[in-house]
């Protein structure tokens, strides 16, 4: 099933730094790591969130988020 786009930087801009955006798309490994380095120490969900609005964050299997 296709993610949504909207959901995706929803959660990353406001719960990003707990992995849920990742958590969402299914990517539950990266999810957990970016829990233990409160998001990479906010560079990655940084990078997560730029990659989100230009359309190329993917989810588990490798879609595209749907706009």
């Amino acid at each position: 099933m296709t993610k949504s786009w909207l959901v995706a930087v929803l959660l990353c801009f406001f719960l990003g730094v707990l992995g849920i955006h990742r958590f969402y798309v299914g990517k539950i490994g990266t999810g957990i790591l970016m829990i233990v380095t409160i998001g990479g120490f906010g560079i990655w969900v940084l990078i997560d969130f730029i990659m989100i609005l230009v359309g190329k964050f993917t989810d588990k299997q490798g879609q595209p988020l749907a706009k």
